[in-house]
């Protein structure tokens, strides 16, 4: 076997083996991931004297096919294997990382300050920590898994991930957390399905010396070791102002059907106030609201029973989900060029939207950076080292000006990347 498609099948026995165990390939850095084009051999076109003339002996006929087909193979392994993306050790830089650090802890005015953060360089020891996040259904979501176990990893502590199904499966979001701090859990990262609804958990684990870190949605146990997130009453406000921004040039009314998601989420109801306070006094109104899972097909229903219900909506406004909803149920309604929407929260289809000028524009709390933040503080707090007791991630705004030079990495998973439950597997 030649060289080329010797080391082609070596690593492509490795991809298959990934694939069934689970292991990962090493990443350079957190965030975007590029390809080795060492592991790219040059395919060159292959030339005789007669094939170019444009033909061949019949003795050589199963040669060339062989070569041909050998070589078709070996572009298609090479391209699973580019397009997989890898999720290991990111290089450690050192480098502080900017953020909002709230002055007190959860304070109801808001008050934060901008610090650099530095974070850890290894773990002392391989801590077993547990992640509990709604569900992996959207791009926000996702981006939250790779962040988790991709600093995790360049850590070196063990971490498994938990994902309840949906924003109406609380009970399952209890007994996983429960089932994995009965396995030997130290600590527990917490994205909450509800703002209260796990608060006795919380308390009983600070009694048991088990720290939770509050992930992005928001509790209100102030048992919580520490909290992540930015306030999703930005989020709303800034998606708010940004509507209030661009129907400033009408005299006309604006009237806006607003999808905050799952009712009941702590994110969801400060999200919800941070919009209304952004508009209060314009001459923009919301003439429905509805609530709900933050699913494909539920957020399709949704945009659709609200249609059908009022004739002379201006924007649809919500989550990533009801955005990429909306688009393709406004194109197929011939409504794109009459109803814009705008999403208050970022994913990759939302980032497509905008690109293609199908969504107006988003805010993004960036996910994967709070996430990776979450997996340091929770080792801090293990390691009693000194830690922010709350910080979140700057919000940025993203729109048909700024996209093209918006960087994704802490906002979004590589493509093609898939679920991964443990660092390990």
């Amino acid at each position: 076997m030649p060289a080329t498609a010797e080391r082609i099948s070596r690593l492509d026995r490795a991809r298959v083996h990934r694939l069934h165990s689970g292991s990962k390939l090493s990443a350079p850095g957190f965030g975007r991931l590029q390809s080795d084009d060492s592991t790219r051999p040059a395919i060159e076109k292959m030339h005789d004297s007669e094939s170019d003339r444009g033909y061949c002996h019949l003795k050589d006929v199963p040669r060339s096919l062989f070569i041909v087909i050998r070589g078709v193979l070996a572009m298609g392994m090479l391209t699973c294997l580019v397009l997989e993306p890898a999720v290991g050790r990111a290089a450690y830089d050192g480098k502080p990382i900017p953020v909002d650090v709230w002055e007190p802890a959860s304070n109801s005015e808001r008050q934060r300050v901008r610090s650099n953060y530095v974070p850890l360089a290894h773990a002392i020891k391989p801590w077993h920590v547990c992640a509990a996040i709604p569900h992996l259904k959207d791009d926000y979501w996702m981006a939250v898994n790779f962040a988790l176990i991709q600093e995790a990893t360049r850590l070196g502590v063990r971490l498994d991930v938990f994902e309840a199904g949906g924003y109406e499966h609380l009970q399952t979001q209890r007994r996983q957390i429960a089932e994995c701090v009965r396995s030997g859990a130290q600590a527990v990262i917490l994205g909450a399905i509800s703002a209260s609804g796990l608060n006795d958990l919380i308390d009983a684990y600070a009694d048991r010396n088990i720290p939770v870190v509050d992930l992005i949605n928001g509790v209100s146990s102030r048992a919580v070791a520490a909290r992540v997130g930015a306030d999703f009453y930005d989020m709303g406000l800034a998606a708010g102002n940004y509507l209030k921004s661009v129907t400033s040039h009408t005299d006309k009314p604006v009237r806006v059907a607003w999808f905050p998601g799952p009712n009941g989420a702590g994110w969801v109801s400060v999200g919800d106030q941070g919009l209304r306070d952004a508009i209060t006094g314009t001459k923009i109104t919301i003439v429905a609201t509805r609530f709900g899972d933050t699913g494909i097909d539920e957020q399709t229903r949704l945009v659709n029973a609200i249609l059908d219900q009022h004739t002379d909506i201006d924007y649809i406004v919500g989550t990533a989900v009801t955005a990429e909803a909306a688009v393709q149920v406004l194109r197929e309604r011939k409504l794109s060029e009459r109803i814009k929407v705008v999403a208050y929260y970022f994913g990759a289809g939302v980032h497509r939207g905008i690109r293609r000028h199908a969504i107006l524009a988003a805010p993004t709390d960036q996910p994967g950076l709070q996430t990776k933040l979450a997996v340091d503080v929770v080792v801090r707090i293990l390691e009693k080292k000194a830690y922010p007791r709350h910080l979140s991630a700057p919000v940025l705004l993203v729109d048909g000006r700024s996209v093209v030079r918006f960087d994704v990495d802490w906002s979004l998973a590589p493509p093609g990347f898939r679920r991964i439950f443990s660092t390990t597997n």
